[in-house]
């Protein structure tokens, strides 16, 4: 069925032959080992549920990957495989097309993943028993890579009004006097916000001010709608890119988290010498086969998918809005400006978090994150999932609906 994405947008000027993606069409991913549907027991203790919780999208990948990754499986022999320089090209060049950073391919360095690189880099550049700076509420790895090593999680919480969260400055800066590591979210999640240069360059220049070493998480800068425009951290300036140190990948933006691939960048070769040095020691710097192929293709091919898929995500944001907005006013939201993750505001359900995740498992049958799991003192909130097709959506919140108006 053709959908109003596919009709925005036209390569054709240059020189591309255009490819129209299906997003509305349904896969069936249960029974192939999907963490989202088949972890759904496990986690909300009923299969029953739609799923809306893990991040990734029910969307296959841009043919490009497929048809690189289907050649490579053909070859039949997936022995020890180099991590050549083309990988961290097709990085480099996505960068500098999509976001203006020109980055250093000396200071790159290969990585599983965008969580396993925050967690190596609490290990290796806080001290036992030091303190990691958040800002919540924030992705919830970001506590539990932390505390995984035995440090300190200091929160700092974003003040809210009328449903915008900003930064509590005055506490942001008292709070990384205490601080080894501050950890950002850039685009982030699940508040979707897209930080400006100018918000940036403050959150830097404090950092450097207080001598805090900063990890830049984005892995979501792809995924950025309503004219705005992520930027990369460490491309402010080079005294603030000295500071930073940011992972990125394409696992979001492609929907390729299960093949564990992503890439670092860090402010010098002393820091990237200590983190390569930490992964050969479990000999991890150059599988797998499948993600190398993934990820060169994703990078140098995966643009015209991109571009159709921004514009079918940016109407599902729109359709839960105005869904809520006129047919379930007790749960607010807004379109996010980053990522395809929903924030939900079910403060006016009235329930405290215990009997919300009930309700919103048992009632209105969803599978959602707990609002409670990206900062600890909230309550009332639960996080959405809309990269899935549209039909999807419209009975997820008609069963919401119901459930709202038999509390």
């Amino acid at each position: 069925m053709a959908t109003k994405a596919l009709q925005k947008y036209n390569p054709s000027d240059k020189g591309i032959p255009v490819m129209c993606y299906d997003f509305d069409q349904i896969i069936d991913r249960s029974g192939n080992h999907a963490a989202k549907y088949d972890e759904r027991a496990k986690k909300f203790g009923t299969s029953d549920v739609i799923p809306l919780w893990i991040a990734d999208m029910d969307f296959r990948t841009c043919q490009p990957v497929i048809d690189a990754l289907t050649a490579r499986a053909q070859e039949g022999i997936w022995g020890y495989t180099a991590r050549p320089e083309s990988y961290f090209e097709a990085v480099r060049g996505w960068q500098k097309r999509r976001h203006g950073w020109e980055i250093d391919p000396k200071l790159m360095s290969f990585s599983l993943g965008v969580v396993q690189s925050i967690s190596a880099c609490v290990r290796l550049f806080t001290p036992e028993g030091g303190t990691v700076l958040i800002q919540t509420p924030v992705y919830s790895e970001f506590y539990d890579m932390a505390e995984a090593w035995g440090r300190k999680v200091l929160e700092c919480p974003f003040a809210e009004q009328d449903g915008k969260w900003t930064v509590n400055w005055t506490d942001f800066e008292e709070k990384l006097h205490h601080a080894d590591l501050f950890l950002l979210c850039n685009p982030h999640n699940p508040l979707d916000i897209v930080w400006t240069p100018e918000e940036l360059r403050r959150m830097t220049e404090l950092c450097i001010k207080h001598h805090v070493r900063l990890f830049s998480d984005e892995i979501h800068g792809d995924l950025v709608f309503h004219g705005k425009r992520h930027t990369p951290t460490a491309s402010l300036s080079p005294e603030i890119a000295r500071y930073v140190m940011t992972g990125i990948s394409g696992s979001k933006t492609f929907n390729l988290a299960g093949l564990q691939a992503s890439a670092m960048v860090f402010p010098d070769r002393h820091t990237k010498h200590i983190f390569d040095r930490f992964w050969h020691r479990m000999d991890i710097h150059r599988n797998n086969a499948f993600s190398l192929t993934a990820m060169e293709a994703a990078f140098n091919g995966g643009e015209e998918w991109l571009e159709q898929l921004l514009p079918y995500l940016s109407d599902n944001f729109d359709f839960v809005v105005n869904f809520c907005r006129t047919r379930i006013p007790k749960v607010k939201t807004y379109a996010p400006d980053a990522t395809y993750l929903m924030w939900l505001d079910c403060r006016d359900l009235g329930l405290e978090n215990d009997a919300l995740r009930d309700f919103m498992i048992h009632k209105a049958g969803l599978g959602l994150n707990e609002g409670w799991s990206f900062g600890r003192q909230l309550k009332g909130f639960m996080r959405l999932n809309a990269a899935c097709p549209r039909s999807v959506l419209s009975k997820a919140l008609t069963q919401l609906e119901a459930a709202v108006n038999n509390l």
